[in-house]
């Protein structure tokens, strides 16, 4: 007898259930991308400056970050339904709060509301979706679940880039109210708690060590490359603070105090936990990184729109989302290993973006990008369900929240990192590449000589050489990203060894 067998739904009041909890995941999951591409309407409507404005993202991040691992804690204090209908109430508020914003400083308020409100709604829904379906459907229920995380990255840019140019920034936030209403409704009408251990205690020194060890790290993520990193001082003291504090925070958890505000402590006593939220990140590094270079080459050097930009990105959906429910068959069907699933994955995550940066020139068009990009979406396909059972076949009881929220926790980490890396890489790289190319723009190159001749302006010669530059740039970024996740994929193998039940409980019946 499973201990979240009480709470399995069936016939309608599941799907109801589902419906729910897929509304408020694809919310949170959205929001965190889809205010990207407004970012200069915002600034420019609200008169705000580059820095000042990116607050907007970085604070609601920020916010995400600190509440994700205090989910499980939150979940004991208020019960698991109400903190995660309370949550989605908050979100869906906050959201029309920041379409009302009429100055900066009230939009990033309501924006570290936001995050607050969203951070913990992922790992809840998944948590959720994994007790409201039979044990033998946990594959099913991972595969539901990953729609809506996949969804929201794919369809943010281009909703975001739509909704701007056709409404008004505002559109962005005010997107959120009837969706969130609706799942609101559903969620408090239908979800059942499971039952509390009792209300724990407050570990004060925890919260704090970990909401300034945290939010430190994600300063200096976000931050870092707009500031020079390590040459300015006051990055320099905020990753020393954010070292400190995670440092103190982990080492009070372990050993200082009974009853943890996170406890990280399943992190060593579950191998399989710890050795999934490393593959976690990884995945997320790719996944995130591929959505943010993408758009940014796509745009910026041949001049795509914001919504065909956007259906590059969905293709690349596609192929994740026709690839999710093919892996959930191979687990149930051919009894594939999870660990077979994962490794074959990540390798065809890895060729993708070799694939990607040997196409990628001036000259690419829209079906240049076609395969690597559907390759990438078979890839990823077959990540996410694998992992998620994986994990959660390993866990039961209050681990399934703890464990949930470690996944989501890493997947931020693995996507703030990836964006920190690859700006930092494309900037580095750009530059590196136009002093070789400039230094080749000489009276002695036969290229040169017939331009000039041609009566060819110095201006767009320049233009030029900046342009290859940033083209180079971007193929290496995205040979990077293949790289990394090659190096990691033998992470895999030390899944091994875990319950030999894992492939049974990915067994699914669609009836």
């Amino acid at each position: 007898m499973h201990q979240h067998d009480d709470l399995v739904e069936y016939g309608a009041r599941r799907w109801l259930v589902v419906a729910g909890v897929m509304l408020a995941t694809l919310l949170q999951v959205l929001d965190a991308t889809i205010v990207n591409v407004a970012l200069p309407t915002i600034q420019g409507n609200l008169g705000a400056n580059f820095d000042d404005g990116a607050w907007i993202v970085t604070g609601y991040i920020i916010a995400a970050v600190i509440v994700i691992p205090l989910t499980p804690w939150l979940q004991q204090v208020f019960g698991r339904r109400n903190y995660y209908v309370a949550a989605i109430i908050g979100f869906t508020i906050t959201s029309a709060l920041c379409g009302f914003a009429h100055s900066l400083d009230e939009l990033i308020f309501f924006r570290v509301l936001q995050g607050l409100c969203g951070g913990g709604l992922i790992s809840t829904g998944q948590a959720i979706m994994r007790d409201t379906f039979p044990p033998r459907q946990l594959g099913l229920s991972q595969a539901l679940t990953s729609l809506g995380a996949i969804v929201g990255p794919s369809i943010g840019p281009t909703l975001g880039g739509v909704l701007t140019d056709s409404l008004s920034w505002n559109w962005i936030f005010y997107v959120n109210i009837v969706p969130g209403i609706i799942s609101a409704l559903l969620c408090a009408s239908l979800l059942r708690d499971p039952v509390r251990a009792g209300r724990p205690s407050i570990d004060g020194v925890g919260l704090g060590l970990m909401a300034m060890g945290l939010g430190s790290l994600q300063y200096v993520l976000d931050e870092g490359e707009r500031y020079g990193w390590f040459g300015d001082g006051n990055i320099v003291r905020i990753a020393l603070l954010a070292c400190a504090s995670l440092a103190a925070f982990v080492y009070w958890e372990l050993r200082m105090v009974k009853t943890p505000i996170v406890d990280i402590r399943i992190l060593v006593k579950n191998r399989v936990v710890a050795v999934g939220c490393l593959l976690a990140m990884t995945l997320a590094f790719s996944l995130f990184g591929g959505v943010i270079l993408a758009p940014q080459f796509q745009q910026s050097l041949l001049d795509f729109t914001a919504t065909l930009s956007g259906l590059s990105i969905l293709t690349r959906a596609l192929g994740i989302m026709v690839m999710t429910f093919v892996t959930l068959g191979l687990l149930n069907r051919a009894k594939a290993s999870p660990q077979v699933l994962l490794g074959v994955g990540f390798l065809i995550v890895a060729v993708a973006n070799f694939l990607t940066a040997r196409v990628l020139t001036t000259q690419s068009v829209f079906s240049t990008f076609v395969f690597p990009l559907v390759l990438g979406g078979v890839g990823f396909g077959m990540l996410f369900v694998p992992l998620s059972v994986a994990v959660l076949s390993s866990v039961q009881g209050p681990d399934t929240q703890k464990a949930t929220s470690l996944l989501s926790l890493f997947q931020q980490l693995g996507g703030s990192i990836s964006t920190a890396v690859l700006v930092t890489l494309l900037d580095r790289r750009g530059a590196f590449h136009q002093d070789i190319l400039a230094a080749r723009v000489t009276l002695a190159n036969p290229a040169v000589q017939r331009a000039m001749q041609a009566h060819a302006p110095l201006a767009a010669l320049a233009g030029l050489v900046q342009q290859q530059a940033a083209t180079m740039a971007f193929a290496d970024a995205f040979f990077f990203l293949g790289a990394v996740t090659l190096v990691l994929t033998p992470l895999v193998l030390l899944l091994r060894g875990t319950r030999k039940h894992h492939v049974g409980a990915a067994a699914v019946a669609l009836e």
